[in-house]
């Protein structure tokens, strides 16, 4: 069995990691760190992991976690540049979930997550873990970045548009909702039950961090810049991404339907919708699937992209599960068969 370490397993994506690892046929947790929670066992914090797991919290021991073969990091912003450079010198396999590999500009990185990227070296070395772009990229990789929610989505959403420049690079629009998980667990005014209930919000709307993130990525698939509008907004429910996109098409009676089932036919997390379908977020909830509608709208040049996800799976710890995969050799989908849940 592969040894994984998750560091800071105490949220709702080091949760979804035991979660999905419990059913994982050649990998096991053998490793769980959390400076606050040691001692105490994960099922205790997470009830729904009992008969799953019987690891308990340790304090982050650099030697312990070199014993792994790979090491997921759950931690904020800033923590896996520190530590993950001693354990890939040592052989160790990383995939971050925070965004520390995920910006190959330092001074981007810099200017929305106000800090000074540590691991400068690892940084030019990481690859970007969006499964569906960097397939051979992340098989070979040391350390993959796992993607942010709102960009898994949207560049989803957007990639076979893209490739096929059949749409313009300005002016798209991502018009985009997130359950409140996506905040993570940590207590704030601002997540509380009865602030985020029966309401709705935008934010970020002046700039919000995954952007230059969502920039860069649509960058890298069209081989040049595209320029989008992105707002974010918060939506009364605890799980689930739903991304609408409008961009303009440049290719008049191009088969749309087409275009995105063929892109991905082979893709075993992307599932195209029926032409004139509306997906749901509860249809995909628990599962690490992206499932998305392509629309054309009534003056026959706005194309308009349903992309729904669930932010804690493909969004999140699912999407790092598929990278683990690819980074060992093992079928993509090993760990990763159960289905969304319904209702």
């Amino acid at each position: 069995m592969i040894k994984v370490g998750i560091v800071g397993g105490t949220g709702y994506t080091g949760a979804e990691l035991l979660r999905l690892f419990a059913q994982h046929p050649q990998a096991e947790v053998s490793l769980l760190t959390s400076r606050k929670e040691a001692g105490q066992r994960a099922d205790a914090l997470f009830p729904h992991l009992r008969g799953h797991c019987d690891l308990s919290f340790s304090e982050p021991d650099a030697a312990a976690l070199a014993r792994c073969d790979a090491v997921f990091f759950a931690t904020p912003h800033g923590t896996a540049m520190e530590m993950a450079p001693s354990l890939v010198d040592k052989g160790v396999k990383v995939v971050d979930l925070s965004a520390d590999f995920r910006l190959r500009d330092r001074g981007v990185f810099k200017q929305w997550y106000k800090l000074d990227h540590s691991a400068a070296s690892m940084l030019d070395e990481a690859v970007y873990g969006l499964p569906e772009v960097h397939r051979d990229a992340i098989r070979k990789a040391r350390v993959v970045g796992n993607p942010g929610c709102y960009p898994t989505a949207v560049q989803l959403g957007l990639l076979p548009l893209l490739e096929a420049g059949v749409i313009e690079f300005e002016g798209i629009v991502a018009d985009c909702k997130s359950g409140v998980s996506g905040a993570g667990r940590e207590a704030k005014v601002g997540s509380l039950f009865s602030e985020v209930s029966d309401s709705f919000k935008a934010y970020g709307v002046a700039g919000h961090r995954h952007l230059p993130e969502i920039e860069q990525g649509l960058a890298d698939i069209a081989k040049k810049p595209v320029a989008l509008s992105f707002v974010p907004h918060l939506l009364p429910l605890v799980r689930g991404i739903h991304a609408t996109l409008y961009a303009r098409l440049t290719t008049p009676g191009v088969d749309l339907q087409a275009l995105f089932e063929q892109r991905y036919a082979s893709e075993p997390f992307v599932d195209v919708a029926p032409a004139g379908d509306h997906p749901e977020t509860r249809g995909v909830r628990g599962g690490n699937t992206c499932r998305i509608a392509v629309h054309l709208a009534p003056d026959r040049r706005t194309v308009i992209v349903l992309s729904v996800i669930d932010n804690l799976v493909k969004g999140a710890s699912g999407q790092a599960v598929q990278n683990f995969n690819l980074m060992f050799g093992l079928d993509e989908q090993a760990g990763l068969q159960a289905l969304p849940l319904a209702p």
